[in-house]
């Protein structure tokens, strides 16, 4: 079973300096047909201004995943990081018993796109923890593993069972993802359009998929897709 959520029927908030666009309810945008899906509680698809950004602010007991599309991400916490997110870069804060982060534009002519994900983590009061993944040279057409709970394969290690996937295309090419029984995805489409078992999903359509054995992904020129395994 295939639930797709259309770009077009999420929220949006536009505040002049953040132009943000949510998947499920989050801050003022509510529906309580779209909290989330499964641990998946938040896909906000985020365009900040030049020079502006997210002042100091906590967070706690969330998995919190950034991955940047275009422009660049300043990033600093009370873990002591401080960092440049670019394109193809992903970034991980488990904020466990409490983070304070900001996260700014640091271009003085350029907006920086990138997609604010939160994951509910397994367990509270955990230490809080960062990490990086970077996949700006990823080969089109294959499944890359960015996150998971064992950490498995150079992945960041994740306070929940779930996996993060990230798919690029640049042509036509295919790839395939089984599900284990009892296991459930969502699909984000980030860039461009592909077809998902079928359907046709373009740049901030979604798809929650339940009782399926197989997702088929084929792109149709450059897309980017991020695939989610969740319990």
């Amino acid at each position: 079973m295939m639930t797709i959520r259309r770009a077009n029927e999420r929220g949006h908030a536009d505040h002049g300096w953040l132009n943000s666009y949510h998947t499920f309810s989050f801050a003022n945008y509510y529906d309580p047909n779209w909290m989330g899906f499964r641990t998946l509680r938040v896909i906000n698809d985020d365009t900040v201004a030049a020079g502006a950004g997210f002042g100091e602010h906590p967070h706690r007991d969330m998995e919190i995943i950034s991955y940047v599309l275009a422009g660049a991400l300043e990033h600093k916490d009370s873990m002591g990081n401080g960092r440049v997110i670019k394109p193809g870069e992903f970034q991980y804060m488990a904020a466990g018993t409490g983070v304070v982060h900001s996260e700014y534009n640091p271009s003085k002519q350029d907006p920086v796109h990138f997609l604010q994900i939160w994951i509910q983590p397994d367990k509270t009061g955990t230490k809080p923890a960062y990490g990086e993944k970077a996949y700006s040279s990823a080969t089109p057409g294959r499944l890359n593993l960015v996150a998971s709970p064992s950490g498995r394969d150079g992945s960041i290690r994740l306070n929940q069972d779930a996996e993060l996937w990230l798919a690029k295309f640049s042509d036509s090419e295919k790839l395939t993802h089984e599900l284990k029984p009892d296991r459930h995805a969502w699909v984000h489409v980030a860039e461009g359009s592909v077809e998902l078992n079928g359907q046709k999903l373009s740049a901030g359509d979604g798809a929650a998929i339940s009782k399926e054995t197989k997702l088929q992904l084929a792109g149709s020129g450059k897309a980017q897709v991020l695939l989610f395994d969740l319990n």
